[in-house]
């Protein structure tokens, strides 16, 4: 079962970011998931119940997209059907793909404690977006 490894690379990733921001907490936490990267997203869930408790960032809640699989043919490029044949109709290369197969930690939502009298400092977005797991 890789998902407990997979929640356990994205709860280390998340608790970097809050600790470099200064948050207080996580709110949630959003990843998305190819078609094709292998994973039971309902084992993925469980293993997030399980350790989120344990890191330290509150009950933040697991946010979980889909993403379909893409294919173009290795060597001309033409975009190739889904579910169909993995070769090329205009040349008869075969397919590789090019989407589908990530795991993305697209977004992890912080609670940053309020800012206290005085001068107020530009800070950081609360949000991390884009990072592949």
């Amino acid at each position: 079962m890789h998902e407990y490894s997979i929640v356990q690379a994205i709860l280390h990733r998340v608790q970097e970011t809050a600790r470099q921001r200064g948050a207080t907490s996580v709110s949630s936490v959003t990843v998305r998931i190819g078609e094709a990267a292998g994973v039971e997203v309902d084992l993925l869930r469980t293993a997030w119940d399980i350790f989120r408790a344990a890191g330290g960032l509150g009950e933040p809640e697991l946010r979980v997209l889909g993403m379909s699989v893409a294919w173009e043919c290795a060597t001309c490029g033409d975009p190739i059907a889904a579910g169909g044949p993995l070769r090329c109709p205009l040349c008869g290369y075969t397919a590789r793909l090019v989407s589908g197969d990530e795991i993305l930690l697209e977004r992890v939502e912080l609670e940053l404690p309020e800012p206290g009298p005085g001068p107020v400092a530009e800070r950081a977005s609360p949000y991390l977006r884009g990072e592949h797991v």
